[in-house]
This record gives C-alpha cells, structure tokens and sequence, in this order.
C-alpha cells in the first residue's frame, strides 16, 4: 500500500467513477484499475460491488476510506511541519454566501499577493453541509456563520461582527425600524441558514408583526427587490457597503442585533498560523466590523497541500 493507492481510492469516492477518478490523480483508467486490485489483494477482500455499475464501495471500501482521510491527512500535516519556506498547492475554502458578498473576493486577493504560488478553490454552501465537508476532509477550512452545535473536534473564529439593518424604500413611512417594518410590506429572508433564524427571532422577541408580501433566499435578491420598490426587509451591512442605492436605512433593532461569521478549521491544525493569515486577510476586508486574531500577529509561511 502506497500513499497514491489511497489517494485513488479517496478520488473515486469523492467522484463517483474509476474514469473520473484517473482524470483527477492524472493516470490512466487501467492503471486506476491495477492501483484498486492491488489494495484488495493487500488487505485479502473486496472492496467494491462490481455488479453495480459504476462499481460502488462495498462496508470494506467504506471503513477503509476513512482510514485512508486520515492517513493522507497526517501525511500533509507532516509536510507542513517539515517545509515551512513557502506556501504551495491548492487551499480549499468552503464558504456560506453571505460572506462573499464583496468580501471574499478581497482576501483572495490578499491571499494571492502573499502567496503567489498559492492555487485557492471555493466551495459555497450551508453552515451544516460545510461543517461536514470538512470533518469528512473535503475541504481545507470553512466560513460559517456563528453556529450551535460545534463539533469539539473543529475550532470557530469569528472574522466580522457586523449590524443587521432594515431598508426600505426612501418613501417608506415611519420614523423608526419598527414603524418601517409594520408599515411597510416586508420580504422575507427565508433560507435554511443562521442568519435567516436570527432575524426571524429577534422580530418575535420584538414583538414585530410584519405583513409579507415575499420570501426570498438570497441576500442579494432582497436589496435588489427593495432597491425595485417593493418593500422593505432586514440584511448584514456588508450586504450594502458596494452600493450607493437610494435606500431608507436604520439599525435592526435597540441596541442593533449583530452577526457574526468565522473560519472554523480542525483543532490544534499544524496549518494554524497560515489559517491565521487568511483570517486577518478577511478582518481587512471586513473594514470597521473586522474581528482580529487575539494570538501574535506573526506569521510564517506554510505549505498547505
């Protein structure tokens, strides 16, 4: 058994098929083949439904796929700890959308001036999807919203603290956040996500009756919709921040309701400092609402794949 055996294994699994999988390591489709044979005639069993077509991962395969994560972990792990000079090889973000809303794109960026060598993929989805994405290794890190539940085996750090706001078009009625939304036809954010939940607590916890008119899953969608006239609706102030649109703006809320959004990585990662560097790279881009680090500001190199 060699380091390349589980890392074709781990493609077909992560990929569906044998074919997908040697465009993936970059051999052939028989040599894909030879590579599996020779791992089931290592440990004497199957490890693969042949009759299934593509062939599926039998309980062996299973067990042994998550063996091989780990294995293939700590073998990066070990390069990190072995070559600090400089930082190579692809970083994979999973990210929820919120946050890329201008931000992301920034550290990128940020990333990319530092890390010249440095190759970035992005994954967008949900809080919980990414969470499980990177405990099944997936993913190299995650921007999540503040999230119940945390698996002790993964470490969150909050970024940007940022205010929810209510807009509304200019000729909304009411001077206040509360007059606004109970005079104002509300769309709704409705979306299996964090954010969504909060806003839709803190207006029972207002006691704020609002009277919808439409539920939308996409920040973007409701600025663009309130921006159009149609009613009024609640989102982060980064949602705002590359827009000078004719917009009717207060603070959610008295004190305002805040969010947070974070990087959540593998507890005690040997690639902690770098994942430092990403998250002071997303408090820049968070301007005023950026949360720091609180360990020293120093940061090596590292080589992260």
């Amino acid at each position: 058994m060699d380091i390349r055996q589980l890392q074709t294994l781990v493609a077909i699994a992560d990929h569906g098929t044998f074919a997908r999988a040697a465009e993936v390591v970059h051999i052939t489709p028989s040599a894909v083949s030879q590579q599996i044979r020779a791992l089931e005639s290592e440990f004497g069993v199957p490890l693969f439904n042949r009759e299934s077509r593509p062939p599926s991962l039998n309980l062996q395969g299973l067990q042994l796929i998550e063996m091989a994560r780990k294995v293939l972990r700590t073998v990066e792990e070990t390069k990190i700890i072995l070559d600090g000079r400089r930082a190579t090889g692809t970083l994979t973000i999973g990210s929820v959308r919120t946050s890329t809303i201008g931000l992301l794109p920034l550290a990128i960026v940020g990333l990319r001036q530092t890390y010249p060598e440095l190759k970035v993929n992005l994954r967008v989805g949900l809080s919980n999807e990414l969470i499980n994405d990177l405990l099944a290794d997936r993913i190299n890190m995650g921007i999540v919203a503040e999230h119940v539940g945390m698996p002790r085996t993964l470490k969150w750090s909050p970024f940007i603290r940022e205010p929810l706001v209510v807009i509304a078009p200019p000729d909304a009625g009411g001077e206040t956040f509360t007059e606004i939304l109970e005079n104002t036809p509300f769309i709704r954010f409705s979306s299996p996500v964090p954010l969504a939940n909060l806003i839709d607590t803190e207006l029972a916890k207002m006691g704020i009756f609002t009277n919808d008119i439409a539920e939308i899953d996409t920040i973007p969608a409701i600025v663009e919709f309130v921006t159009g006239g149609l009613g009024a609706g609640v989102v982060p102030s980064i949602a705002l921040r590359s827009n000078n649109l004719p917009l009717k703006t207060l603070p959610f809320g008295d004190p305002p309701v805040f969010r947070q959004i974070g990087i959540v990585q593998a507890a005690n990662s040997p690639k902690a400092r770098f994942f430092d560097e990403v998250h002071r790279q997303l408090a820049n881009a968070a301007g005023e609402w950026g949360v720091y680090p609180s360990d020293d500001t120093s940061v090596g190199t590292e080589t992260v794949a």
